[in-house]
């Protein structure tokens, strides 16, 4: 009779409540959840999200719950007497209560020497930078996928690459920053788009990605779509090494930079857009 012998690596999933509480979306304790969750791999938090918690009665309900399920408490509120009611009721249950945006705002006052605003979900008021990300995000979906070439030169980032380098992704990603992003496949039965040699405005980024990856991916996606593989040399891997060649030559000529995102996720292969952008703006990183 064989017996398994468990992996003594093999560590236990670590669970416990976190409570999210906000007076306008959410949005930013739940990023600085999962990016703090992160370093900690066995670390499995249960969200209790309470956001637009913005009178007594709300926050009667959230105590009620937190009571109920103790854990840790992040929290973004502005009120003075919900915040002071918030700490008491946690400091009695014994559970960690943190404001986490309490040390930036207090050295963002201390270095500029201004007040703080007393005002909650200011940073979504229907300003020009609200404005200018819905424009972006406008601009991109017009642009994808090699639509309106004869309008790239209004683009801030224009992305050239083979099929799945995640060109549409990333740019959709810049586009919620506000950036105008277009992006243009390089097809091995179509000459690219002349304009593209002409573009003077634009960062115009190069994307790659090794042969064996991109095979792969291709792979998937034909099976997913049930394609008939054997009347395309779209997911042969010699193929794609040659369409991949092919691309690095249209960089190199152009010099334009080269982003290789095999190990990248979207947000990786943006930031480094996002740092080429500022770069080539002398440091501008306001619009970014």
């Amino acid at each position: 009779m064989s017996m398994t012998v468990p992996d003594t690596n093999v560590r236990a999933a670590t669970w416990f409540h976190v409570h999210l509480i906000s007076d306008s979306t959410g949005e930013t304790l739940s990023n600085l959840l999962k990016a703090t969750a992160a370093r900690f791999e066995t670390a499995k938090p249960l969200e209790h999200v309470a956001s637009l918690v913005r009178s007594h009665v709300q926050l009667d309900k959230v105590l009620a719950r937190i009571e109920q399920a103790p854990g840790l408490v992040m929290y973004t509120i502005v009120d003075p007497g919900l915040r002071r009611r918030l700490e008491v009721k946690c400091a009695e249950l014994q559970v960690p209560a943190i404001s986490v945006l309490d040390p930036l705002l207090n050295a963002f006052a201390d270095y500029l020497g201004l007040e703080q605003t007393l005002r909650a979900g200011a940073q979504y008021d229907l300003d020009e930078d609200y404005f200018r990300r819905i424009a972006a995000v406008d601009y991109t979906l017009a642009h994808d996928d090699g639509q309106l070439t004869w309008d790239l030169e209004a683009a801030e980032v224009v992305l050239v690459g083979v099929s799945r380098t995640s060109k549409t992704p990333t740019c959709m990603y810049l586009a919620h920053r506000g950036i105008k992003a277009a992006n243009v496949p390089l097809v091995p039965t179509s000459p690219h788009p002349p304009e593209l040699e002409t573009l003077r405005n634009p960062l115009v980024v190069g994307l790659t990605a090794s042969p064996l990856r991109l095979s792969q991916i291709r792979q998937s996606r034909l099976t997913n779509l049930a394609a008939e593989q054997d009347v395309s040399s779209y997911s042969d891997e010699t193929a794609v090494r040659e369409e991949i060649m092919k691309a690095k030559r249209l960089f190199a000529k152009h010099g334009w930079p080269v982003i290789d995102v095999t190990k990248r996720s979207v947000e990786e292969t943006a930031a480094k857009i996002l740092t080429l952008l500022s770069a080539r703006r002398g440091g501008d990183i306001n619009q970014a």
